[in-house]
């Protein structure tokens, strides 16, 4: 299974296991919805760790799954968008445990976390606007600001796990081999913590946020559509899958800004 789950002394560790890269298709958030909203409600759970295994913790979105039927964007959206809002609005601490790279929908379920822990040899990225696609600015923001996350979206490139934490986005950085302990250990740490006391805590602390990333993230995704939907996209998106650069018709922007002035 993509995602799988265990629950112990009222942690739920929740694993990313879907090789070669960790990307999930549309079926896979869907589950990873559920299996989060499940979790969220079970009374026997005080605090959750989410992580991954293999080489990096999550790569957002199965591009070729896209590629192949353009039509699951919609279904796509709705898991992301599920999946990100059931970590926020989860009834108990939430943290997220990132190794190698963190990209896309990775940084949409960190991002949604209430603590992020980083291994050295992290780093974190939105590669969309490479890919054909736009999102989870919101929750990159909600990380490193409003500042680095413009440059970020912009370029598409990636930051260190050492720059994020000079940012503020991480709780902390560790050895690889540490990373799983480290987050477990806080994990039951704070579920040693009266359950109600930190239920109201998590309430009081999403309901103090000057943005509300389910509304912010919401209008980024009629966005994404959009440009999902434009012949740019559709060769970012082939161009990736042929592993080429992409050739965008300068012409017809040209023309476009021409039609505009």
């Amino acid at each position: 299974m993509a995602i799988r789950t265990e629950v112990s002394n009222g942690v739920a560790e929740v694993v990313i296991d879907n090789p070669p890269v960790n990307a999930l298709g549309s079926a896979h958030w869907r589950q990873f919805a559920d299996e989060l909203t499940r979790l969220g409600a079970d009374d026997d759970v005080r605090c959750m760790v989410i992580r991954a295994e293999g080489r990096g913790f999550q790569a957002g979105v199965d591009v070729k799954e896209l590629a192949e039927d353009g039509s699951k964007i919609v279904e796509v959206n709705r898991g992301c968008y599920d999946t990100f809002a059931a970590i926020y609005d989860c009834r108990v601490p939430v943290i997220s445990a990132v190794h190698g790279y963190c990209l896309g929908g990775g940084i949409g379920i960190s991002g949604s976390s209430d603590i992020v822990i980083a291994s050295e040899d992290a780093t974190f990225g939105l590669p969309e606007i490479d890919r054909g696609a736009l999102g989870a600015a919101t929750h990159l923001m909600r990380l490193v600001g409003m500042q680095k996350t413009r440059t970020m979206l912009y370029t598409g490139e990636s930051i260190t796990a050492q720059e994020a934490y000079r940012l503020g986005a991480l709780e902390s950085v560790v050895p690889r081999e540490q990373l799983r302990d480290t987050a477990l250990e806080l994990a039951h740490k704070i579920a040693s913590k009266s359950p109600r006391a930190m239920k109201l805590a998590k309430w009081s602390l999403n309901g103090i946020e000057l943005l509300d990333p389910k509304k912010s993230y919401r209008f980024e995704q009629g966005f994404t559509l959009e440009l999902y939907q434009s012949p740019d996209s559709v060769e970012s998106r082939t161009a990736f899958v042929e592993k080429r650069d992409a050739a965008f018709d300068e012409t017809r922007d040209a023309s476009s800004k021409g039609k505009k002035g």
